[in-house]
């Protein structure tokens, strides 16, 4: 699990310039997970913590007021959810997850981005199988002892914990997100989560060469350019 991370952690890093519309991004998924369980960040533990990740990718405090405002009042944009997947250069796996209040423009947009990078789209379900969908905190520290110690007192069903160059990584199912945060922070006061997310994490890496490279950074791009596509997983180790 820990190599099919770095591979993930060092592709959000070359990918993180191409996000040109973050801040839209967040306003979006910040305005949706509001809408769904309330603008109060002491009552709703995920937008408690998609608010603190907001604020350390340094998304403007105003986006983030706009976005609970538009929330808080009557009406507004009904955005849904939508996972598309496939396969792109050098045949590595590709799950793209949107929010849209139009599947019909976002999946012919994803769908260009496929084609125009010799990728192919797939079917629901033609990859997402051979990913872990994983709740995924990072933080300093070596006593993984305490940790898992701290976890399963508080009912955590820990899916795998591991220590490496001084830094914790946690892994846990995607529906213990809020109540393995709320559990490392009140254990650990002084915790910074470098990482706390929910992720696709490929089972299997697949390595990209050759010319496949610039193909799949290519295609990567694209999708990160446009306004509906909030993350974008993948298999590929480019060499």
């Amino acid at each position: 699990m820990g190599r099919a991370f770095q591979n993930r952690k060092e592709s959000m890093a070359k990918t993180a310039a191409a996000k040109t519309k973050v801040y839209s991004k967040y306003g979006r998924e910040i305005y949706v997970c509001a809408k769904a369980g309330g603008s109060d960040p002491n009552g709703n533990l995920s937008l408690r913590g998609l608010l603190d990740r907001a604020k350390k990718d340094q998304v403007p405090s105003h986006v983030i007021e706009k976005a609970l405002e538009k929330a808080a009042g009557v009406g507004g944009e009904d955005y849904a959810a939508a996972r598309y997947e496939g396969f792109g250069p050098g045949n590595a796996m590709v799950i793209v997850e949107c929010l849209t209040d139009n599947p019909n423009r976002t999946f012919g947009d994803v769908r260009a981005c496929f084609t125009k990078t010799k990728s192919k789209i797939g079917t629901p379900g033609s990859v997402s199988h051979m990913f872990d969908h994983l709740a995924i905190f990072a933080f300093a520290g070596e006593d993984e002892e305490a940790v898992l110690e701290a976890l399963m007192e508080a009912e955590v069903d820990v899916t795998d914990i591991e220590s490496e160059n001084g830094q914790i990584t946690v892994f846990a199912p995607p529906t213990d997100f809020a109540k393995t945060r709320q559990a490392l922070h009140d254990a650990f006061s002084d915790i910074d989560l470098e990482i706390e997310e929910i992720q696709y994490l490929p089972q299997a890496t697949t390595p990209v060469e050759g010319d496949d490279i610039a193909l799949f950074e290519k295609l990567l791009d694209m999708l990160n350019e446009l306004d509906d596509v909030q993350n974008v997983y993948h298999s590929a180790e480019l060499s």
